[in-house]
């Protein structure tokens, strides 16, 4: 699927000539582009918990402990990267600064929520545990993220779960 949206986008050029990200939430995994729809690298990621492909009205403005499981989604749609920091002062890529949605290393902190062990899991099953975050291997955020998304400015589609993917992206509609 990534493949073949991705070679649609470049010829588009929906991408508007810079490099570009494909999250995949049905399979938990972001594949990296460059501005010419060359696949860069892929890894697997943490999505939020919740399925859905919109964000909450108003849960960027929320403090994280009045977020209800059922809201802890990561929305769907095109998204133009910016770079940020976030409350530790970790570099981050906003995905959507208004819903505070992020792609960022994942952090292992919180140690019964499992987040390294399931991204080396095979499966993607157990890759939902986010507030809405896209997370992301540390080796892989600094060696393809920051430099394509952060350090300059690109563009982030991340894939639906329920809708479908004409409803999200124009651009997917069969041509006529």
């Amino acid at each position: 699927m990534a493949l073949a949206l991705a070679a649609r986008i470049v010829k588009l050029q929906n991408n508007e000539g810079r490099s570009f990200a494909i999250v995949d939430k049905p399979h938990a995994a972001v594949s990296v582009f460059d501005a010419a729809g060359q696949l860069l690298a892929t890894s697997p990621v943490l999505l939020g918990l919740a399925t859905g492909d919109d964000s909450v009205p108003g849960i960027g403005d929320r403090p994280m402990r009045l977020i209800k499981p059922q809201e802890r989604t990561t929305p769907a749609g095109r998204f133009v990267s910016a770079a940020g920091r976030n409350m530790q002062n970790d570099d981050i890529v906003w995905v959507d600064y208004q819903a505070a949605v992020s792609m960022h290393r994942v952090r292992a902190n919180v140690k019964a929520d499992r987040r390294l062990e399931r991204l080396a899991s095979p499966g993607f099953d157990d890759n939902r545990i986010s507030y809405g975050c896209i997370n992301i291997p540390a080796d892989f955020y600094d060696a393809w993220v920051k430099p394509h998304l952060s350090d300059k400015v690109g563009v982030i589609y991340v894939l639906p779960d329920k809708k479908p993917i004409e409803e999200v992206f124009d651009f997917a509609k069969p041509a006529l």
